[in-house]
């Protein structure tokens, strides 16, 4: 069979929500009309969604709603999922050009971007996106947190950030009845932390809170935002975002409101910093047991200038919410600096040199940068350039491109690798687990309580 007479098949690697956009874009294009195409999504863990599942608060089910829509698109036989296999490890690059025309990498950004302070790598300082993935259950993750510290820091001003804040400030009860596993639940009921203190070095108009995120701080009955009035300041620059920004705007409005009303009396008590810029985590004997920052002030255009003025907050557990970093893949270039696969509109290349049947999307192509729905606008460009090397014979040339190959391969190293099919075995037994307890849901955490969940006599069934 001629490879224009057989469906073009096509490996992504990543099936959070960027890569089955990608799939969905796929399926949408002129090309499944015509000529057909054939789509697997690999998938290192066990289940499907990415940061979805991983990287979403418990409490935030409506950004979870997006699964439904991922889902009408997982249903189409065109695509399937294959989890639990670890590109690099279970299946190879090589491997992938054996089997597909293109390959889309779309494993987007899971670890934590450095902060280069002193005392950073004191015990009691975190990455928010490893607390994160504890809370969120992910598996490769300890089972338990340390939440022993009445007053904690959270470093940075994005939603990141505020979920993390968000969940120190509140008590384990008022989490209990969302998705959270048992261990979760127990490390966050006996959480001692009475004081949360959020630190931006930029002012309200320069914040990356979305306005719904930054509201949602003030609907649990615990906890009481506090803003000094003294952080509401503005400059040219400042008023400029504002009049050009609805959200911009939103979100120094709150803030303003956050900072004149009456206090409520709550017992948890989330301070929003601004114009404080981290320069050093203060330990004593290995430990976290404070956070200097210097004073800063608006210059003008938005951006902020040092004042020289010092202060030393005492914490005692400190969280990095500057941002994630995307994993560097084996065999794939990376922009070490940048933290992306070197592309242009998703073709990767390699000091210069475009490879062949090689694409990204999603954050680990442009930087964890934007809200999820953007990365459908990155699954667009780089599915479009795909078709168009098509066109152009500028794809791989598979030696074994049918869709039975693959399983052969999988099968022949005896990878426990999970389906579709078996995803909906896996959520049917978390929504019975969620049920007993009267929940929607209990995640599963253990990889292979997850693997067992997903198989019906056996996991490797496609």
């Amino acid at each position: 069979m001629s490879e224009n007479n057989r469906p073009l098949r096509v490996a992504i690697v990543g099936a959070g929500p960027a890569g089955i956009y990608a799939a969905d874009a796929l399926m949408k294009s002129d090309t499944a009309k015509e000529r057909g195409v054939s789509i697997d999504l690999y998938e290192r863990m066990p289940a499907p969604f990415g940061l979805i599942r991983y990287g979403v608060a418990p409490d935030h089910p409506r950004i979870k709603g997006i699964i439904t829509a991922l889902h009408k698109v997982l249903d189409k036989p065109q695509v399937r999922l294959l989890g639990n296999v670890d590109y690099g490890t279970d299946i190879t690059l090589d491997e992938i050009r054996d089997h597909y025309d293109a390959a889309i990498f779309s494993t987007g950004a899971t670890d934590d971007r450095g902060l280069q302070i002193p005392g950073v790598d004191l015990d009691g300082s975190y990455g928010a996106a490893q607390f994160v993935a504890w809370y969120d259950g992910h598996p490769d993750f300890p089972r338990t947190w340390p939440l022993e510290q009445e007053k904690v820091a959270v470093i940075g001003v994005g939603n990141v950030a505020l979920d993390v804040a968000r969940v120190l400030a509140k008590t384990g009860d008022e989490l209990l009845p969302t998705e959270i596993p048992p261990n979760v639940y127990e490390g966050l009921k006996a959480n001692k932390a009475v004081e949360v203190h959020v630190f931006g070095r930029r002012g309200p108009a320069q914040a990356k809170f979305t306005p719904l995120e930054l509201k949602e701080l003030d609907h649990s009955p615990n906890i009481e935002v506090v803003v000094d009035p003294e952080d509401i300041d503005y400059d040219e620059g400042s008023a400029v975002a504002r009049r050009g920004s609805k959200i911009t705007d939103q979100v120094a409005t709150i803030i303003e409101n956050y900072a004149i009303r009456e206090p409520k009396d709550a017992p948890h008590k989330l301070f929003l910093h601004f114009f404080e810029s981290p320069v050093e985590i203060l330990g004593d004997d290995g430990k976290v047991v404070g956070l200097r920052t210097e004073r800063t002030q608006l210059d003008g255009t938005g951006n902020v200038k040092p004042t020289g003025k010092m202060t030393d907050w005492e914490v005692g557990a400190i969280y990095r919410a500057v941002g994630y970093l995307s994993d560097n893949l084996p065999h794939v270039p990376f922009d070490e600096q940048a933290g992306v696969i070197p592309n242009e509109a998703g073709r990767i290349f390699d000091e210069g040199t475009q490879l062949t049947g090689l694409y990204t999307t999603g954050w680990v192509k442009r930087g964890p940068i934007g809200l999820i729905g953007h990365t459908k606008g990155d699954a667009n460009e780089t599915v479009e350039c795909i078709l168009d090397d098509m066109r152009d014979d500028a794809l791989l040339h598979p030696s074994a491109p049918t869709e039975e190959a693959v399983i052969d391969l999988l099968e022949s190293k005896n990878i426990p690798y999970t389906t579709w099919d078996g995803w909906y075995r896996l959520d049917e037994h978390e929504r019975s687990l969620g049920e007993a307890e009267g929940r929607e849901r209990v995640k599963v955490v253990e990889r292979e309580d997850m693997l067992a969940a997903s198989k019906p006599d056996k996991i490797n069934k496609v």
